[in-house]
């Protein structure tokens, strides 16, 4: 049984290192740097995070979001300045895991995590429509016709292998058997080496050649915090789908650690930043990668290919990396989300919808904050409708209120509506035993309640007040019966 885990390991590792070489070459363009920068950068972070985080089976690479946040950065001040950023960013990140802030995810609601699951797999998608373009113009004719082919033959492997063997994961028969097809039978198509040439040495430790002050400091720490913010975010993210799909618990805090040193390995070593890869993630868990040994293959690879085995990786035809990328972002797609829209409740519709968007059209970072502050300010509303009052007249002549809900921001204006100042008797108790107090709202709310039976000549008595409550009057200095 352990051999068997350990071979599905190495294959699965072995299919997502084919996965990472265009992306992360992709992204080294895309952020105006060398390719091997992105290679080098996948080859650390990928091996290191799956050496020491939290999170067996999940991959880490050079990231297209975090190569979007720095292209600015490159062309104003230079790849030294990036470098530094990495270093500083991953600092960012340990510290972040060191305080233990991992589990700040919890605070994501499914319908955000949903529509970030959607909105990436429609970036995969349309990130492979570039292998489609030859410079800035489409495809067409022959090349077109071929490239379709190709991708469509390539799908069609990952498809239907699995139902004939599950022995050897089907997206690395796929590339490794289009590969071949297209070589032995000389068929014109667009491979690998025509996006960069992929061969070099050993990743050298350099440090940034930048003046360590604080003018470089103020250049590069806006760019850190961002990439290191969008890094951690979507590393967490896919953490906790990963968990989903293995039914199994990583460890958040343990990942960021990680991450930060991997990043800050990275930059010493001439490396981009990069974080948790949701696509090659779901490449290694579909191909049967579930332990450490994945991710380790996977990165070690990357190295061999760009010492070793460059002249064989560049024939790969880029229309069997696109057809794998298309068959992950069609299984990332959470699917069953379109079937549940008209069942779920119109807010949490709207939150899956907001996320996909945004994150498709500006960046991940903004698109689940987005989404986090509609699911906050849905749950706000609910719970202030909740909040209501029983009352009656006692024996004495008095009046007792019975509040129930919880007492916040959002719900103060409907809990001082309970109340009748002007026509309740001399003598009013307010019972807070099902009330809770949440924040300074509801205790300025209480003060304001007080004041106007006060103004009235009327007497508020409260009972049953909890700790917290008590703890909460006390430091705002308000005085009670």
């Amino acid at each position: 049984m352990k051999a068997k885990r350990l071979r599905a390991d190495v294959l699965a590792g072995l299919t997502t290192s084919f996965a990472l070489l265009p992306e992360c070459i992709a992204f080294a363009l895309v952020a105006h740097l060398n390719p091997l920068m992105g290679l080098y950068g996948a080859f650390i972070i990928c091996t290191l995070t799956a050496l020491f985080g939290g999170r067996p089976g999940m991959v880490s690479g050079a990231a297209g979001s975090m190569a979007v946040v720095i292209v600015a950065l490159v062309v104003q001040h230079g790849v030294q300045y990036l470098l530094a950023t990495v270093l500083l960013g991953g600092l960012i990140m340990m510290a972040f895991g060191l305080l233990k802030l991992g589990k700040l995810v919890r605070m994501v609601p499914h319908p955000v995590m949903l529509g970030f699951v959607n909105g990436l797999a429609i970036i995969i998608a349309l990130a492979q429509l570039e292998h489609f373009k030859s410079g800035e113009t489409w495809l067409s004719g022959t090349p077109l016709y071929m490239m379709l082919g190709l991708v469509a033959v390539t799908m069609t492997v990952v498809y239907v292998l699995p139902r004939l063997t599950r022995t050897i994961p089907p997206a690395l028969v796929a590339i490794l058997g289009v590969g071949l097809a297209v070589y032995l039978l000389g068929l014109p198509t667009r491979t690998l080496g025509d996006m960069a040439h992929i061969a070099g040495g050993l990743p050298t430790l350099a440090l940034p050649d930048i003046a360590w002050n604080l003018d470089t400091l103020r250049i590069i720490a806006p760019y850190a915090i961002l990439m290191a913010l969008v890094g951690l975010l979507e590393t967490l993210l896919t953490l906790n789908l990963t968990d989903e799909i293995t039914e199994s618990r990583g460890y958040p805090d343990r990942e960021c650690v990680a991450l930060g040193a991997a990043n800050i390995v990275s930059g010493a070593f001439g490396g981009m930043g990069g974080c948790a890869m949701i696509g090659q993630t779901m490449i290694n868990l579909s191909s049967g990668g579930r332990g450490r040994l994945s991710g380790m293959v996977a990165g070690v690879s990357i190295l061999l290919f760009i010492l070793f085995l460059s002249p064989l990786i560049e024939r790969i035809p880029l229309a069997a990396l696109v057809g794998v990328m298309f068959v992950v972002a069609q299984q990332t797609f959470a699917w069953a989300s379109l079937r549940v829209m008209n069942k779920v409740p119109l807010n949490d519709a709207l939150v899956i919808i907001a996320v996909t968007v945004i994150t498709v059209f500006t960046d991940l970072a903004i698109a689940v904050l987005c989404g986090i502050i509609i699911a906050a300010l849905n749950f706000a509303w609910q719970q202030a409708r909740q909040l209501y009052a029983d009352s009656h007249l006692e024996t004495d002549g008095s009046k007792l209120y019975r509040v129930h809900g919880t007492l916040f921001f959002a719900s103060t204006t409907p809990f001082l509506n309970q109340f009748d100042p002007a026509n309740d008797p001399a003598q009013v108790t307010l019972d807070c035993q099902h009330l809770s107090f949440v924040d300074y709202s509801a205790i300025a709310a209480l003060g304001t309640l007080r004041e106007r039976y006060t103004k009235a000549g009327k007497h508020l008595r409260v009972l049953h007040l909890s700790e917290r409550c008590k703890k909460l009057l006390k430091r705002a200095r308000m005085q009670h019966d």
